[in-house]
């Protein structure tokens, strides 16, 4: 277990070496750059632009500015946002609770659902159940996200006045009565999605599980049926579903970035498009790497669960 845990900790920082070199090269040689904004300042001279490139370190060769932003990273300095000139880690935090909120909800709402779904598709396969879930799940992945988004406004706000549009919270409520409502809408979207993924996979995982042969041996014994679904093919198919999870979380970090924009949850997805639009690449860049080792260590977590619920794996 240390052997592995210590490989994939030297693989995670390979990769979080690959994605900010990746990241900050891309950044930097986009059109405009981090000085584009202070050119719309009336009155902005090329020797003032100049003096501001010196204050930043801009004016210095590109690997320089990498490597120097990045043994500031490491020593836990991100680096000061050049909207306000608050630290980045200080930024990311204040939109943090928004998004893990709106993901966690989301995330619940797709493994129920699908979970469900995939479990009875698999029980009734071949019937209209199981034809009409999979033409919903063919639909859900196939039109985009922030359709979905528009089109649950429009419906529920607008037309039926039942939640509403956007951000957050009420100002001046804040109950926590008040998020719930406000959280229905993203979190639904969100997961629309998720829960078509989810119910395909766990429909075929559920299907597998009952062709083997100790499923078939617990119903010769006699079994009841509810007992032989709950303990040998739900507990079995579920295995391969906590792996899914781990690997979702891209999508969600990505569905989340979206769904944020249509709903304005102050979340950092939100907080993403905003800084690209300033070109606040400090933000950016640590809107990057923290997602990065979110998903990192969301996958490592679903290994190690994986190991700890399936005897037959062995992590060495």
């Amino acid at each position: 277990m240390i052997r592995y845990l210590l490989l994939r900790f030297w693989q995670s920082i390979v990769l979080l070496f690959i994605v900010s070199l990746i990241g900050f090269m891309v950044l930097n040689l986009a059109p405009g750059g981090p000085l584009s904004q202070y050119t719309l300042t009336p009155g902005m001279t090329k020797e003032a632009l100049d003096r501001i490139a010196e204050q930043m370190g801009l004016n210095r060769p590109l690997p320089i500015q990498y490597l120097d932003w990045l043994w500031n990273m490491v020593q836990g300095d991100w680096g000061n946002s050049y909207r306000d000139g608050r630290p980045v880690l200080e930024v990311i935090s204040r939109h943090l609770f928004a998004t893990l909120l709106l993901m966690g909800s989301s995330t619940l709402i797709s493994v129920v659902v699908g979970t469900w779904i995939g479990i009875r598709s698999a029980l009734r396969a071949g019937t209209v159940f199981d034809y009409a879930t999979t033409v919903a799940a063919m639909v859900a992945l196939s039109i985009p996200t922030f359709w979905f988004g528009l089109i649950a406004i429009y419906t529920f706000s607008l037309w039926l006045g039942w939640l509403p549009a956007g951000n957050m919270y009420t100002v001046g409520n804040g109950s926590l009565g008040d998020y719930a409502i406000h959280l229905i809408m993203p979190s639904m979207v969100l997961a629309l999605v998720n829960v078509a993924v989810w119910s395909r996979y766990m429909r075929s995982a559920t299907l597998d599980v009952m062709s083997q042969d100790f499923v078939r041996t617990a119903k010769a014994k006699g079994l009841a049926p509810r007992r032989v679904l709950m303990k040998h093919i739900v507990g079995n198919a579920l295995v391969p579903m906590i792996t899914l999870a781990g690997l979702q979380l891209p999508t969600l970090l990505g569905g989340a970035l979206v769904t944020e924009t249509v709903f304005t949850w102050p979340g950092m997805g939100r907080l993403f498009l905003d800084s690209l639009g300033y070109n606040d690449y400090p933000v950016v860049m640590g809107l990057l790497m923290f997602s990065a080792i979110l998903v990192l260590v969301g996958n490592l977590a679903a290994d190690l669960l994986v190991a700890l619920v399936d005897p037959r794996i062995r992590l060495d």
